[in-house]
């Protein structure tokens, strides 16, 4: 059985590439600067930035492959404009490929997207057929909120978004819904701002009838689906009073959850509530939260400790931690075949 991790960010990437980024804002200040160029990082520097952090966790805590993508909090979507969103995805997308190439047993990638608030999705479009189709990504990351927690976007069942779900059913691969950085005071980034992202989008779900257009549809959800599993039964409830279906039929052939929840009670209520059918391994390390629960000694987001605790028989934990990704990444299990796995 392998582990595989649906979750993870290279929050770890060489300085010089944060450089092209400043860079990057420095012009949007004063575009009288000629425009930057990506930062010249050799595989050594990525080495000794995934060796010492990524890679060396991944081993430690016993998983085999991490879907890997570009820092969530840094894709910061709602900075700037559509051609410097699309040179800051591009250039996050090639890091997370040069990776992979230097790992491709333990990574494969997730793309960043080039979303702008408020604008065409031909941009996100045109970058997520080029990291699949180009780069071999097997997911993406889509933002429901790219304004960064004002939430100046429409729900994700309105027809804006219909152009990009298209690709991804053309495409066959899942988009996990992930926002970016708040610039909100309100919310806290990865406090707040994920957690209310994750719920939102799910009771986005719940209004709607999406899947009934996009059948073939998958997203996943991450950080456990925010408080969808502790207020299940006020999902059902609204569901009912909104005169939808029972969740399981319209949504949860499509919708599903990862186990990026810090602490055995809270994964111990997700495997109560939701099916392990829509349930995947995930740990987000290294992520938001990355110190040591000095209740147990281990380190929060150690999320395999928890599945390991769960009392689940042979054939559950065979989907948790492999079979459900293989299943809702198609492209993921085709590159495992392809390296005999």
């Amino acid at each position: 059985m392998l582990i595989i991790d649906c979750h993870g960010h290279y929050t770890t990437a060489p300085a010089p590439h944060q450089d092209f980024r400043k860079a990057q804002l420095e012009r949007l200040e004063n575009p009288s600067l000629e425009p930057p160029t990506p930062a010249d990082i050799s595989d050594d520097q990525i080495r000794e930035t995934i060796e010492q952090n990524q890679l060396k966790l991944l081993r430690e805590r016993g998983a085999d492959l991490t879907i890997f993508s570009p820092r969530a909090s840094a894709m910061a979507h709602h900075i700037g404009d559509p051609a410097t969103s699309m040179d800051w995805a591009r250039a996050n997308n090639d890091l997370i490929r040069r990776v992979v190439d230097l790992y491709p047993e333990n990574f494969v990638g997730g793309a960043q997207l080039p979303q702008v608030a408020g604008e065409s999705l031909d941009g996100p479009i045109e970058e997520l057929e080029r990291a699949v189709s180009e780069l071999g990504f097997v997911g993406c990351n889509l933002s429901p909120d790219p304004s960064g927690g004002h939430w100046t976007s429409p729900p994700l069942t309105d027809r804006y978004w219909y152009p990009i779900y298209e690709k991804l059913v053309e495409l066959d691969v899942p988009a996990m819904i992930h926002v970016s950085a708040s610039c909100n005071p309100c919310f806290h980034a990865t406090g707040a701002h994920y957690m209310n992202a994750d719920t939102t989008a799910f009771m986005q779900l719940v209004q709607g009838n999406l899947f009934a257009d996009f059948p073939e549809l998958r997203m996943i959800i991450p950080h456990g689906g925010g408080a969808v599993p502790y207020h299940w039964g006020r999902y059902r409830g609204l569901a009912d009073m909104l005169k939808q279906p029972e969740l399981s039929e319209h949504l949860m052939k499509n919708v599903y959850f990862d186990t990026c929840v810090y602490h055995q009670p809270g994964i111990n209520l997700l495997f109560e509530v939701i099916d392990v059918d829509n349930v995947l391994f995930a740990s987000e390390m290294v992520g938001a939260v990355r110190g040591i629960d000095p209740q147990t000694g281990h380190y929060f987001d150690d999320t395999k400790r928890y599945v390991d605790g769960l009392d689940l028989n042979d054939e559950d934990r065979a989907k948790v931690f492999e079979l459900n990704a293989r299943r809702v990444y198609p492209r993921l299990d085709t590159h495992l075949k392809a390296q005999g796995r």
